[in-house]
């Protein structure tokens, strides 16, 4: 039996968790003035391309280097994440997954830690902006005999797919590929407002780190960034590092969309914590800042993030004064309400899952100060 303290990001009360064989077996309100770090469902990231040298769509990806993320992401409390893979040719898309699936296969650790994988494209626009920092060589349209390769290789696990839905074939696609039990996500997109309403009618249920992956000038009230907010059957993934996004606008889309519909992603990618200056993604061109935010060299656009979820959430806290229990909601209960709303969410409760995030923060820390990060029942971070 495994005993856990901490001030419940939920209920503002310090609490003691009784863990036996990977669940939380009671909860108690503890009658203390106790100062306790806060205490959270483990924080689950479905937008993770790589980080630290390492990326989900590299062509020299081994089964190590899924181990490797899982575990240095467990430092910034993210205790589950969805590897996400970007625009490529098939023949790498197919290897990598069925890397990752294998990996999942035969690990059960990792078989809890990865509840998904991510498709980002290759159907997605090829204009400048939109396209974000996706290969132009590698962009087509969408094909369900080539989703059904993926998911074959796979083994069933992928969950999301993000695409432009103004491509050729895109609407049918989103038709077939969400009625088989996938979350299409609209991003990386051009469209005109009367697309993106078409491919909501088809079946696309959410938007990928609205308001990014856009061109730098767009018309002032007939866009598509205007006709996803207004969507209210679409969720919402955002990128609050600081720089994806301006703080109203955040704040816009937090009141359009409400807390019950945002999920909070960190877009990590492979040079996320490396050295300032000039990398290469691949065959692009990418600038890491002193600040440690990541854009493509000589352009405005950014390059993914550089910062993990630690530094997100306290961002939200800070600058639009979020309490932790509705900020951590973006990265616990709504993304399990999307993706697995038949299992038991994640609250804090008898019955849950032991997947538990431990973090200290004040107001004005610039990122949590992760303690501990717990998956199902297990100790996977411990802050020296």
């Amino acid at each position: 039996m495994e005993i856990i303290k901490g001030h419940s990001v939920f209920t503002e009360k310090n609490i003691r968790l009784n863990i036996d064989k990977n669940v939380i077996v009671s909860v108690e309100e503890l009658n203390s003035s106790e100062k306790l770090p806060y205490i959270s469902p483990g924080f689950l990231d479905t937008q993770v391309n790589g980080y630290a040298g390492l990326d989900y769509s590299y062509e020299n990806l081994e089964p190590d280097d899924v181990v490797q993320i899982t575990r240095m992401l467990g430092a910034a409390g993210t205790s589950r994440h969805f590897p996400t893979i970007v625009t490529s040719r098939q023949e790498l898309i197919l290897k990598n997954l069925r890397i990752i699936a294998s990996v999942i296969t035969d690990t059960l650790e990792l078989s809890y830690a990865i509840p998904g994988i991510h498709i980002e494209g290759p159907y997605i626009s090829s204009e400048d902006g939109p396209r974000g920092a996706h290969d132009i060589r590698f962009i087509r349209e969408p094909d369900v005999n080539e989703f059904l390769e993926w998911q074959d290789a796979a083994k069933g696990r992928i969950k999301q797919i993000t695409l432009a839905p103004e491509l050729p074939g895109a609407l049918d696609f989103i038709k077939q590929v969400s009625s088989a039990g996938v979350i299409i996500s609209i991003g990386h997109t051009a469209a005109d407002p009367e697309i993106i309403r078409e491919a909501v009618k088809s079946g696309a249920s959410m938007s990928t780190h609205l308001g990014n992956g856009s061109h730098g000038m767009i018309p002032r009230l007939k866009n598509y960034i205007w006709e996803q907010m207004a969507s209210d059957d679409l969720f919402a993934s955002i990128i609050t590092d600081g720089f994806h996004l301006h703080p109203a606008v955040v704040k816009v889309i937090l009141k359009v969309k409400g807390l019950d519909r945002l999920l909070l992603v960190s877009d990590i990618a492979v040079l996320g914590g490396k050295a300032p200056g000039i990398h290469k993604w691949g065959s692009i061109d990418v600038n890491v800042f002193e600040d440690g935010h990541l854009g493509l060299a000589g352009t405005e656009y950014l390059a993914g993030s550089g910062h993990l979820l630690n530094h997100s959430l306290a961002w939200l806290m800070n600058e639009l004064n979020l309490s932790p229990g509705d900020a951590v909601t973006l990265c616990t209960l709504n993304p399990h309400k999307l993706f697995s709303p038949s299992d038991p969410a994640p609250e804090l409760k008898q019955g849950d899952p032991a997947d538990l995030t431990l973090f200290n923060w004040e107001k004005g820390d610039q990122k949590l100060a992760v303690l501990e990060t717990w998956r199902a029942g297990e100790k996977v971070f411990q802050l020296n």
